[in-house]
């Protein structure tokens, strides 16, 4: 651990095994989800997603791990580790990347191992988004 950088392992926020949540979350510090979220989950923090959980929502924070659901692009700053029960149906980007055994991925996954790669392929996927976002409205205003 470097001098003057401590981790914080004392959990912030925690969404249980029973409760679903619809509509974006920002969150700071360490977050858990053990249930169901239709809306974008951004940590400050690292993010636990439990076996059980079931996320329609991209998934951002330092450190993630997976070991249920996500229906949806993961961005981890740090570091993402997908367990041997999880299913991600997204794009990954992230810095350094472990996937157990049985782990099931569809998407493009980025490493990017200097800053400036993460940057990029940030910028890339926020531009990719911005686009996406705004073509139901071109496409509204085409129609008459």
């Amino acid at each position: 651990m470097a001098v003057g950088k401590r981790e914080d392992f004392s959990i912030n926020t925690i969404i249980g095994p029973n409760t679903r949540v619809n509509g974006d979350l920002e969150t700071g510090g360490f977050t858990r989800v053990d249930g169901s979220i239709q809306g974008n989950l951004s940590a400050s923090g690292r993010v636990v997603i439990g076996e059980k959980a079931r996320l329609k929502s991209s998934v951002s924070g330092t450190s993630v791990t997976i070991g249920g659901v996500v229906y949806g692009n993961v961005l981890a700053s740090e570091r993402l580790v997908i367990l041997s029960t999880a299913l991600v149906m997204g794009d990954i980007i992230t810095r350094r990347i472990q996937a157990d055994e049985g782990c099931l991925i569809h998407g493009r996954v980025s490493v990017c191992v200097t800053e400036e790669g993460l940057n990029r392929a940030l910028s890339e996927y926020r531009d990719i988004q911005g686009i996406r976002s705004a073509l139901p409205r071109f496409k509204s205003h085409g129609q008459s």
